[in-house]
């Protein structure tokens, strides 16, 4: 499970108007192999401190471009992306072990909401408001909210940045990006795309750090710094949500997930594994809306059971950079020795690992299905983020969707029923933000679809008129006359 290693020339950080390289830096390593691809600027307060004064002298010219001319800019940016499509996918799953059938996906993907807003920037506008007074007129105008702050997870290198710095942009803010340390140098070289499509110095600036809490201190105390907008754990975005609030900045939080996938006795049984697999092995199980538990109902359970063990058993764990595998390795050991806790505990509680339930050597975990899960176990109560896909049997309606809602996380959950009444009352009854009946990826429909969650699992949205909504102040002028 070797690889050759490209050498990778962008590890300076972009602030301040240039390329600056660090006191000190940081190793960043393939997850396949534990080398290093390159050791990158580790930026600090004072760095953050000048990305702010910067973004400040930015963002009065850039607020005043015309909302197409900033179209334009973006569509150059989309184009350029997938130009650069193979060595952008190829930087991803070095970074953080992807495989490359995914990351050349994630391109496309991540350019996809680009394009949205490119096309979307020109209609950015207000509104005439009726009023009841004969010598007044109102109106509407969206403005800019200002400097943007993201904090951007390594699960999704180049699709997590887009999402955000895209509407963002077309909304005529500036954004200072830190993105995550495992993932760094994609978020590097998406700043040089920028740059290249005509972006304006200053208006998109990346600072790698490998200290996040002292580096974002600058940012939740200034109050220039008019948003945050957050794509990580729940822990983390409650600590942010809270220093947000002393500056009273616009706050947009992507957090934890705990995706339950319901399948009920008159689903299509062979359609329901497959959204199961691609659902919940996808990027090795590293998703926040991946399927973390799996309840079948009993009288189709055995059978679903089957299908399902058959079809994980058969998926390639191996080298992410052949076209070949499946499943790569998991980013880190942190993530790896979470794994084996929550399987260990499931077995120990009783539980049957009816495909895998081993670590095969360095960061790679056996994809796997387990059966006969005690309702205590780790892997029911807490995000597994791993390849492992534990089996639960209910008997009714009602069971299902009270061990669907009995979590504190409310991101994504699945049914697949062939029952229309039945698909219209789950979908109303779960409690998350996401819902797929009979779809295993809602939120693939396109970049213009609403993603976010309930209960601890964020708030705010981000796609389509929601997400570009977060960056975007509304002004009430009134007019006497």
């Amino acid at each position: 499970m070797t690889t050759t290693l490209d050498p990778v020339t962008r590890t300076q950080a972009y602030f301040d108007g240039g390329w600056h390289t660090a006191p000190r830096t940081f190793e960043v390593f393939h997850p396949g192999n534990g080398k290093s691809i390159g050791a990158v600027a580790d930026c600090t307060a004072d760095d953050a401190r000048r990305a702010i004064d910067a973004a400040e002298v930015a963002l009065r010219e850039w607020r005043r471009v015309t909302g197409y001319d900033r179209g334009q800019v973006l569509r150059r940016w989309h184009d350029l992306m997938l130009e650069h499509k193979e060595p952008l996918a190829r930087l991803m799953t070095l970074e953080m072990g992807k495989p490359i059938t995914e990351t050349r996906g994630e391109v496309h993907y991540a350019a996809s909401f680009i394009e949205w807003c490119a096309e979307e920037a020109s209609r950015i506008g207000g509104e005439r408001i009726p009023t009841r007074l004969g010598n007044k007129r109102a109106f509407s105008s969206a403005e800019p909210v200002g400097i943007v702050y993201a904090v951007t997870p390594w699960n999704f290198p180049a699709g997590m940045i887009t999402r955000k710095a895209a509407p963002a942009l077309a909304a005529g803010c500036v954004m200072i990006l830190k993105p995550a340390e495992q993932s760094p140098m994609t978020a590097l070289y998406l700043a040089e795309l920028w740059l290249e499509a005509g972006g304006p110095a200053n208006t998109f600036q990346v600072l790698p750090t490998n200290d996040a809490p002292a580096f974002s201190a600058p940012f939740m105390d200034d109050p220039r710094v008019r948003k945050l907008t957050f794509t990580g754990s729940t822990a983390v975005g409650r600590l942010l949500y809270g220093q947000a609030a002393r500056t009273m900045k616009r706050v947009s939080l992507e957090l934890g997930g705990h995706a339950p996938f319901l399948v009920f006795e008159d689903a299509d049984l062979e359609r329901a594994v497959r959204e199961v697999v691609s659902s919940k092995f996808r990027n090795a199980g590293q998703t926040c809306i991946c399927t973390n538990r799996v309840y079948v109902q009993r009288s189709v359970a055995e059978e679903f059971t089957r299908l399902l063990a058959e079809r994980t058993g058969s998926l390639t764990l191996g080298d992410p950079l052949l076209d070949s595998t499946r499943i790569g390795p998991v980013v880190e050991q942190a993530g790896l020795d979470k794994i084996q806790a929550q399987v260990k505990d499931a077995l120990d509680r009783g539980a049957k690992a009816l495909v895998g339930g081993q670590a095969t050597g360095g960061l790679f975990f056996e994809p796997t299905v387990l059966t006969d899960v005690a309702p205590d176990s780790l892997i029911l109560r807490e995000e597994t983020f791993g390849p492992v896909a534990p089996v639960v049997i209910f008997d009714t309606e009602e069971e299902a969707l009270r061990l669907a809602n009995d979590s504190e996380y409310g991101l994504a959950a699945y049914a697949f029923t062939n029952d229309l009444s039945r698909a219209w009352r789950v979908a109303e009854a779960l409690e998350y933000g996401i819902v797929g009946i009979n779809d295993g990826g809602p939120s693939n429909a396109a970049p213009n679809v609403p993603f976010g969650g309930m209960k601890n699992s964020g708030v705010g949205r981000e796609g389509g008129h929601w997400g570009l909504e977060e960056y975007l102040e509304i002004k009430l002028i009134s007019m006497g006359v």
